[in-house]
């Protein structure tokens, strides 16, 4: 199978919807010819003109608005905000409009609209472009939210987002832009809410999100050397999570640790752990662990940005206290 990078996988979805369907168009800065600061559209608005890859001025306020109503209308936008720093900027429009019309209409009117956006540290980007945000919007009703970790993902999630007729909000590891993966040149979608094992184990579970799943695999070859099997698992989209997948593993595993990019207080970890601790509480040897980013403001400094943010090493030493059940009695 040929191998791709993520913002090729994301630009080739893109394509095939706009072909398949015409009702579906690109909003945002700097997304026509200057394709993104980060290149994933290049070479879209040579094929579909101006008209259908609209660049806008600097007003995430008013595209965001403006989007929510040509969804409402009969389109489907792809917004592209330029860094998932600048989501407070749309949050009225996001949260209080496209997440609750259908509701507030009776399910008279749709909002089948993608804001696609990105995340992650470790760029040297600083406190207010390095920011790691899908907790938020995952919060409230009405939004569903995807967090591909491979360009396979990218690709599937993309085109099942865009198919969707409620809005989704699908955040891209900036530092994963040219990675490259396996994916297929045939069509396939990726359904909301189904998990993938992406390596099975019997000691541990590592369940992580976007690159942390990377990190986990990382983590889970130091921890295969030491005679410890860890089983890997992406949940793909945390809204809707696939309770199923991540319990049935804790329960064969008994222990568990949670991996994101975010900020650990009142983020993705908690509620993951907080889900698995309540419905297979009876099976888990240890408590679940949390891995977030640390709660402070991403340095620009890279020998503080780079502590901020869980990495394989500290992964493997968190799951050897675990599996060695010194955690059990530091508890």
């Amino acid at each position: 199978m040929r191998e791709i990078t993520l913002s090729q996988a994301v630009n080739e979805a893109l394509a095939e919807e706009m072909r398949r369907d015409e009702t579906v168009f690109i909003i945002g800065e700097d997304v026509a010819e200057a394709g993104t600061p980060f290149k994933v559209l290049s070479g879209l608005v040579e094929e579909f003109g101006t008209g259908r890859v609209v660049d806008t001025p600097i007003a995430e306020p008013g595209f965001m608005g403006l989007a929510v109503g040509a969804a409402m209308t009969g389109t489907r936008p792809v917004v592209d905000l330029m860094f998932g720093d600048f989501i407070f900027l749309i949050m009225d429009q996001l949260c209080n409009q496209a997440a609750k019309t259908h509701y507030m209409s009776g399910g008279k009117l749709s909002v089948p609209l993608v804001l696609r956006t990105n995340m992650g540290a470790t760029r040297r980007s600083a406190a207010q472009h390095s920011q790691s945000l899908h907790a938020l919007v995952a919060h409230i009703p009405g939004l569903k939210v995807a967090m591909p970790s491979s360009a396979y993902e990218a690709k599937g999630l993309m085109k099942t987002a865009i198919r969707d007729n409620n809005p989704v909000v699908i955040f891209e590891d900036k530092l994963m832009y040219q990675d490259k993966a396996p994916v297929p040149e045939e069509e396939y979608l990726i359904p909301f809410g189904e998990a993938n094992i992406k390596r099975e184990g019997s000691d541990i579970t590592l369940i992580g999100t976007s690159s942390m799943v990377q990190v986990c695999e990382k983590a889970a070859e130091i921890l295969a050397a030491e005679g410890i099997s860890a089983e890997v698992i992406d949940p793909r989209t945390i809204v809707p999570l696939d309770e199923k997948t991540l319990l049935e593993s804790a329960r064969k595993t008994s222990r568990v640790i949670v991996v994101d990019e975010g900020h650990q207080s009142f983020g993705v970890t908690s509620e993951i752990a907080s889900r698995i601790n309540e419905k297979a509480f009876y099976h888990l040897d240890a408590p679940v662990l949390r891995m977030g980013a640390m709660d402070v403001p991403i340095p620009f400094s890279p020998t503080l940005e780079d502590i901020t943010v869980p990495t394989p090493e500290g992964v493997a030493a968190k799951a050897r206290l675990l599996v060695g059940g010194e955690m059990i009695h530091a508890a």
